[in-house]
């Protein structure tokens, strides 16, 4: 699909990095990238107007779906009217930083609420995740862990489906551990890996193995790297980042509650990965990459690291250096969602987009299934 202006400026078009499932002889599930087959199979992860395509053909043949861990549903809101002029999802881990997140984007693209209104908590009735819009920028806690994150990425995926979103763009927006790396650096995630190094996440299906690509966008993660200001007082670096399913044994950790291993063994390990080219630590990458890739979304990993790993185990930062180092992140995200919104002429935009109710009777349903669901 040809890009034309600020689009072709941030990448290829992200259905490019679409993959499917193939069976192999020893009884595990891979994914294929789509690169290896033809070019007419990006049409699994987009319609011709670059509309989010699910790989999923039951949801077509449902009456309605209902997000339950994000509070909305297809038949209860007008998905198309709240959420149509999305183009950035960005995504943190709790709902205070990811609230901050939308003031913060809301001054820098001048983005004005209407007279009265406030800044409202899209999910509140979820009781999970907290969604922020300000206007073309979703902000919305994932949560802590590879579980989290991947429930969330499910219904935000179906989301963009269901709101007819064009070519979105998503990050994630984090804090990690940093492997020779002092803290406040930020790392922009070049590739994703799992505790033994392999770029994929591992999920059981049906009783099978499913391995499914980890992959990031590359060019977006160099871009990003290349809006970096070289004044300030700390280091952008590019990389590969582990993400692991545990924070304490599975980041060798020697202060969980559980550790039987040695110092020197920890010590080993993490010498291992650093010359292996591991940046970072943390725990929501590796589904994030493998979920975006799947759904043919173009997605980037920015973290800043709390400590270093070869030094210690414990972040001993002060609350205001870490509220400080924590803002990095968020900050190249914004100077790259201000950079391409001034591209499209699109800044000083009018407060829209709030709650859309399509059928009221519905509306109370979603409510109280998703206050309830668990």
């Amino acid at each position: 699909m040809p890009l034309n202006g600020a689009d072709a400026a941030i990448g290829k078009d992200p259905a490019e990095n679409g993959n499917h499932a193939s069976h192999q002889p020893n009884g595990k599930v891979y994914d294929v990238n789509y690169e290896e087959e033809s070019h007419n199979d990006i049409n699994a992860v987009r319609y011709p107007d670059g509309s989010v395509r699910l790989r999923n053909p039951n949801i077509e043949l449902m009456d309605q779906d209902i997000l339950y861990h994000l509070a909305l549903g297809s038949g209860s809101h007008d998905l198309v009217e709240m959420f149509g002029d999305v183009k950035f999802v960005c995504l943190g881990g709790t709902p205070k930083r990811m609230e901050q997140f939308a003031y913060n984007i809301m001054a820098e693209i001048g983005y004005k609420l209407p007279c009265g209104t406030t800044l409202q908590d899209i999910s509140h009735f979820s009781y999970r995740y907290s969604m922020y819009k300000v206007g073309p920028v979703l902000s919305i806690s994932h949560g802590m862990g590879i579980p989290s994150v991947g429930i969330l990425l499910h219904e935000v995926i179906k989301l963009m489906y269901h709101a007819k979103v064009q070519d979105p763009v998503f990050f994630r927006i984090g804090t990690c551990g940093g492997i020779g790396n002092e803290g406040g650096t930020v790392v922009i995630s070049e590739e994703v890996v799992d505790g033994a190094l392999r770029n994929v996440l591992e999920l059981t299906v049906l009783g099978k193995t499913l391995q499914r690509p980890a992959k990031l966008d590359r060019r977006l993660a160099r871009e990003l790297k290349a809006l970096a200001d070289p004044e300030d007082p700390y280091d952008t670096v590019t990389g590969k980042t582990m993400c692991t399913y545990d924070f304490y044994e599975g980041q060798g950790r020697l202060d969980g509650a559980f550790c039987d291993f040695t110092e020197a063994d920890k010590m080993e390990y993490l010498e291992k990965i650093h010359k292996s080219g591991v940046m970072n630590i943390e725990m929501e990458s590796l589904a994030f990459a493998a979920l975006t890739h799947h759904a043919g979304i173009k997605a980037a990993v920015i973290c800043v690291t709390i400590l270093d790993r070869l030094k210690s185990d414990q972040v001993l930062a002060p609350r205001e250096v870490l509220d400080e180092w924590q803002q990095r992140p968020t900050k190249l995200v914004s100077k790259y969602i201000k950079r391409y919104l001034q591209m499209k002429g699109r800044l000083s935009l009018d407060g829209h987009g709030s709650i859309a109710v399509k059928s009221p009777r519905r509306f109370k349903l979603v409510q109280q299934e998703s206050e309830t669901y668990d």
